[in-house]
């Protein structure tokens, strides 16, 4: 292909990653990994611009080309290229407001957990991410970079191997919450600490997203949906757990609702309540005006349930809201 003057400066900056070098491994294989993935999610439309923010999707990514590609002994761990691509000319970090000083204070950063506390998004140059988006182009950075990096693995890029997203998405769907509690603790006993973070992450991030998809993108209390006439999705409605993750490290569908963020705020408040029979019950305490938005008018109404039974709200969870988290 006729390169031009951005494509020549994006290859000779792919093709000199400043990379750690261990022993007896050689040179890290991180971030040649986490831009195969960012390169990956942009050819499939999953990244809109050039701020990379943080996202399950992302990690998943990284994940799955690590797996099909690495043969060395390195320790897999997203934080790392994540913060340490901010040494190439082309990635930007944005630090959250309260940490401004940390990119330029901190000479590493190894927990996933620190990553996310301190880290806004990565930028990266948008001329950068306009040749991404043209197919040629990123086809052509994408085998430059398995040809430089992964010469040995690199055939097995394009193979179809079962997704982490999709394993999980499975259990999230399909699975007891004790089963699935258990092999949450499984992992975390045999995960070193930033990947169990990861693997939260991932898990929290495909539970918000398939908990509207069962109701419909409806709030299950009060009906409200809304669709845009964009291609891009646009959340309005949110992903609920009944017994907070940190309590019950429950991720499956049937401790979850959706709801809308003022009923979400109100529920994880105690402020309202859905009973065994699925029908809310607002607090006594609830003192409101009269309005269009008010809880109050939620009194007695029958939830919506999703389609299939199995994922109905879970009766224990429930109860143990009405007992624990609602305000009488």
């Amino acid at each position: 292909m006729n390169f031009n003057n951005d494509t020549e400066k994006y290859i000779y900056h792919l093709g000199k990653l400043n990379r750690a070098f261990h022993k007896d491994f050689g040179f890290a294989p991180h971030k040649p990994i986490l831009l195969l993935s960012l390169f990956e999610l942009i050819r499939k439309g999953a990244i809109g611009n050039n701020k990379i923010f943080i996202t399950p999707e992302l990690v998943i990514a990284f994940k799955d080309n690590w797996k099909k590609l690495v043969i060395t002994g390195h320790t897999e761990n997203f934080a790392l290229p994540f913060f340490h691509l901010r040494s190439e000319p082309f990635w930007h970090l944005k630090s959250k407001t309260q940490f401004e000083d940390f990119i330029t204070s901190s000479k590493s950063i190894k927990s996933f957990k620190s990553l996310t506390e301190n880290i806004l998004y990565a930028e990266i140059d948008l001329s950068f991410f306009q040749l991404l988006q043209q197919p040629n182009e990123n086809t052509f950075f994408t085998n430059y970079l398995l040809e430089k990096y992964f010469p040995e693995t690199k055939q097995q890029y394009n193979a179809e191997t079962p997704s982490l997203y999709v394993e999980i998405e499975q259990q999230i769907l399909n699975e007891s919450p004790e089963v699935y509690v258990h092999q949450i603790k499984e992992l975390e006993s045999k995960l070193e600490e930033t990947n169990f973070q990861e693997e939260l992450f991932v898990r929290g991030g495909i539970f918000k997203k398939k908990v509207p998809e069962i109701y419909n993108h409806t709030c299950c209390i009060s009906g409200l949906k809304i669709e845009t006439t964009t291609d891009r999705t646009i959340q309005m409605i949110d992903a609920c757990h009944i017994v907070p993750f940190s309590i019950s490290r429950d991720d499956t569908l049937p401790n979850g609702i959706s709801l809308c963020p003022n009923l979400h705020r109100a529920f994880d408040r105690g402020l309202i309540t859905i009973n065994k029979d699925f029908v809310v019950r607002v607090s006594p305490i609830v003192k409101e005006n009269e309005s269009n938005y008010s809880i109050r008018q939620f009194e007695g109404k029958p939830i919506q349930l999703p389609q299939s039974e199995k994922w109905y709200p879970s009766i224990e969870a429930l109860k143990w809201h009405n007992k624990e988290i609602y305000i009488l």
